[in-house]
């Protein structure tokens, strides 16, 4: 039993360590061109129009060791009914048990990690990874939607609705064991979780996050408290017990569409501009960001290619300040940016 104690005690402080380092000035960057968790073509291609719009220019320019990995890839099953009317389960299973060992495997080696969508499905991979690493991560969910449906309350039956719900230990009797997703159990609480920018929440998951006590901040919400206050008491919810990873998964349609239109579920009223910046530069002024997933970029439904590119820039911008740039700095020149190292360990995952 001494001996037991012992190696658990070194384990956390492996873990504690582990991400203590993640937040050193060393930043991977991963691509995960996915999305059979929804129906609407394209928004595998978010990835690279995001890289195409300069972010790892912008990333180096902010004095970090940049590491872009590339892209994962993806095997999609040729048969793979629904279950529970959930579409692709198998599919979306695989793709993020993947993406779960490579975020693991980045965060391990020391690295604050940009994942790349893909669709909001990708979470479930990207968050789980996360948190074996960092077992005590708190998840800040910026995102028109909350993506906390469970298969029996699911309107559409696209994954991209309920990630959250596979990852908190609450609903894990409301979760059935859908194909694909064995190797993944709940591991996240209720009270770690905030989300901010909800304006359109299916009648069930409005229930869970009455029941579960979830906090969260509807666009309604800021427009009546203001965002500077939301990100106060969005921290010190997440952050008041102890200072812990933060991992930011980020939905380009929290924005207005206005803004971001070249995604594939937008609703009017959502963040401006200066509100979706606020949001990442309070986490990156805490200094415990962690992880961060930017989703949802659909280039083929862009109505032209203005709207692609003002899509993918703001997507570039979120990154940007989440990572530390500043309103009042100014961008380098081409040729004033330091090389970027090119990475393929994670790929062999």
């Amino acid at each position: 039993m001494a001996l037991r104690g012992a190696l658990s005690r070194l384990f956390r402080t492996h873990l504690n360590h582990t991400c203590q380092q993640s937040r050193a000035q060393s930043v991977a960057v991963l691509g995960a061109p996915f999305s059979k968790g929804q129906k609407r073509r394209g928004v595998e291609h978010g990835p690279k129009v995001i890289r195409d719009a300069g972010l790892i220019e912008r990333l180096s320019n902010l004095d970090y060791s940049v590491h872009d990995f590339g892209d994962l890839n993806f095997h999609h099953l040729e048969r793979d009914e629904p279950y529970m009317d959930v579409n692709f389960p198998r599919t979306v299973g695989a793709a993020n048990k993947r993406l779960s060992g490579a975020v693991s495997s980045a965060v391990s080696a020391g690295h604050t990690l940009i994942m790349l969508g893909g669709d909001h499905s990708l979470a479930i991979g990207s968050v789980s990874g996360h948190a074996q690493q960092c077992p005590d991560l708190c998840l800040i969910w910026v995102d028109a939607h909350a993506d906390i449906n469970t298969p029996t309350t699911s309107p559409s039956g696209n994954l991209h609705g309920l990630p959250v719900a596979f990852m908190l230990k609450e609903l894990q009797d409301k979760m059935p064991d859908i194909p694909g997703f064995s190797w993944t159990k709940p591991f996240l609480n209720s009270r770690d979780l905030v989300y901010i920018g909800l304006r359109d929440v299916d009648p069930g998951e409005y229930q869970i996050l009455k029941s579960l006590g979830i906090q969260y901040f509807t666009m309604r919400d800021i427009d009546r408290l203001g965002i500077q206050r939301v990100m106060e008491v969005t921290l010190d919810h997440v952050l008041a017990r102890k200072q812990r990873p933060i991992h930011l998964s980020f939905d380009i349609d929290a924005f207005d569409p206005s803004l971001a239109p070249a995604t594939g579920t937008p609703v009017n009223g959502g963040l401006t501009y200066r509100e979706g910046i606020y949001i990442a530069e309070e986490i990156h002024n805490t200094g415990l960001l962690s992880v961060m997933d930017l989703v949802e970029v659909n280039p083929v439904l862009g109505a032209s290619p203005e709207a692609v590119e003002a899509t993918a820039s703001l997507a570039v911008d979120v990154i940007a300040s989440s990572l530390g740039q500043t309103r009042e700095g100014a961008h380098a020149s081409m040729d004033e940016i330091p090389a970027v190292k090119k990475d393929t360990e994670l790929l062999r995952l």
